[in-house]
């Protein structure tokens, strides 16, 4: 019997938020290139008494990541918003996942569906246009393709389509079910055209 994928996706602002990504390994490095990826100033602290080359060359180019070169102590959840947990540790993931709960802090933990509050999904950016891929921690691999079918895809120049559909709007007299009922003509037209190009 399959399961609906009950998760709720939200994008969050992360430079306005306070992150703490526990770990400075391989694990450590995927999580904080995909934080780095969706915003180069995301607000990120590291907090690791390893630290591969990798992860501190990025360390080194974005000033908003911070980084504290220890093991994990209890205070490191103080006025931090998100965790994200990339050690080989599962005793530490699990006694952290037990302070965040007392801090009101969401986790993620590394390969862990369990213990996590929250998956890190993948996203295709084009401009201003963003959509965000999960499979409700089944398939990372899965996700991972189809970002890359939709990156391929969805045409370079969306951004400006995104700017001028905003104009449009902008311009249109009415109230918003007459806005919307035009904005609906005119994509509908846009995608009409675009699915018979395709077909020849």
């Amino acid at each position: 019997m399959s399961t609906n994928n009950k998760l709720f996706p939200i994008f969050l602002k992360l430079n306005e938020l306070n992150i703490l990504l526990v770990g400075g390994g391989n694990v450590a490095l995927e999580k904080l290139q995909a934080l780095l990826k969706n915003d180069p100033n995301a607000n990120v602290k590291v907090v690791a008494d390893f630290v591969s080359n990798e992860v501190g060359d990025l360390i080194e180019k974005h000033s908003s990541v911070r980084l504290i070169n220890r093991k994990y102590i209890s205070h490191d959840l103080e006025s931090v918003d998100i965790a994200i947990l990339a050690t080989d540790s599962p005793a530490l993931h699990n006694r952290i996942r037990q302070e965040a709960k007392q801090h009101g802090v969401i986790l993620n933990v590394a390969d862990t569906p369990h213990l996590c509050d929250f998956y890190l999904g993948a996203t295709v950016s084009k401009g201003n246009l963003k959509l965000g891929i999960s499979t409700n921690g089944m398939s990372p691999t899965f996700a991972k393709r189809l970002r890359e079918f939709f990156e391929q895809t969805i045409p370079d120049d969306t951004d400006e389509l995104l700017k001028n559909l905003r104009l449009i709007r902008d311009r249109l007299k009415g109230d918003f079910a007459y806005k919307v009922e035009e904005l609906n003509k005119i994509t509908k037209s846009l995608a009409a055209n675009g699915l018979h190009k395709n077909h020849n």
